[in-house]
């Protein structure tokens, strides 16, 4: 496919009390070297300025190129799901953008030369990949991981490898989520990634970062390589909290197994199986596991988890 400069990208923002690294974030949009794009937000009832720095922009730039919406207030997952479940909503592609970041100028241009040359005929497909952790500055601490190992539903069943604020997926995708509607999940990103490699879609990971992903106080989801981050993981899952966050997950998934492929519909089987069954057993079936995290250390704590009933 060719002539990606005639394609149209919307862009969907979730906002919530985001004014003070907005305007830097609109400015990175504004700068995109591909120029079709039009930016939605779902403003989830902000307090802040930010109402008012989009209205602002919102003047400012061409008409339609932004336009501003009401969220469910059901959180910052459930206001991304509910852009991508809009059925109004109509473009050729899709970028998911959070609030507080700072994009390249060529992001939008490599992330649609990469999903045009690869994707097929109603295939879904979603390009993601690395960030560039940054300070509230833009001065840069580091890089996530550049994850080597396959990205499939083995995988995705159990860890999520790339921010949404990295996403660009097409029309097909689209489709998909808005046929399997919005969902309670731990996470718009993750429950990508597991409905795409759970359907049969295709998931390109650029090992090239292309966003500066700002690391502030408020931030509501950060960088995950630093030791203190890794101490807080290792807490949140000695307290139950991925657990948790793998019961919405499952839910999820159950209530669209229909749509899953025979491979992605047996490894959910059996991780619900192990989760819930006795140590003798999980310690039986995980040696038979093909669940895996991204690295073999991570793994091998994963299965711990299980064991305890931790994950």
């Amino acid at each position: 496919m060719s002539n990606i400069e005639n394609k149209t990208v919307v862009i969907l923002m979730g906002t919530y009390n985001g004014s003070q690294y907005l305007s830097e974030q609109l400015d990175s949009i504004e700068k995109q070297t591909h120029v079709n794009w039009k930016l939605i937000v779902s403003d989830d009832g902000s307090t802040d300025k930010t109402v008012e720095i989009l209205n602002t922009y919102r003047d400012r730039w061409a008409r339609g190129k932004l336009k501003l919406l009401h969220g469910p207030k059901k959180g910052f997952c459930y206001n991304f799901l509910s852009l991508a479940c809009d059925k109004q909503i109509k473009g050729d592609y899709y970028a998911f953008c959070d609030q507080d970041d700072y994009w390249l100028q060529n992001k939008l241009e490599v992330a649609l030369q990469v999903i045009t040359q690869h994707e097929k005929m109603n295939q879904a497909f979603v390009y993601c990949g690395r960030t560039i952790y940054v300070d509230n500055k833009l001065k840069t601490i580091g890089t996530s991981y550049d994850y080597k190992m396959p990205k499939i539903f083995n995988n995705a069943l159990v860890q999520s490898i790339a921010g949404a604020n990295t996403m660009l997926f097409n029309q097909t995708t689209k489709n998909l989520l808005e046929m399997l509607g919005l969902k309670d999940v731990a996470s718009h990103d993750w429950w990508l990634y597991q409905v795409i490699t759970g359907t049969g879609g295709e998931l390109f990971y650029d090992a090239n970062p292309y966003v500066f992903y700002r690391q502030h106080a408020g931030a509501l989801v950060g960088r995950n390589n630093t030791f203190s981050t890794k101490l807080e993981r290792a807490i949140a899952v000695g307290q139950g909290k991925f657990r948790k966050l793998n019961d919405l997950n499952i839910d999820a998934l159950k209530s669209i197994k229909h749509y899953l492929s025979f491979e992605a519909t047996q490894s959910l089987e059996k991780f619900i199986q192990i989760r819930n069954g006795s140590f003798f057993y999980k310690i039986k079936m995980l040696s038979r596991c093909k669940l895996f995290r991204q690295t073999t250390w991570q793994t091998r704590i994963m299965k711990v988890a299980i064991l305890f009933n931790l994950v």
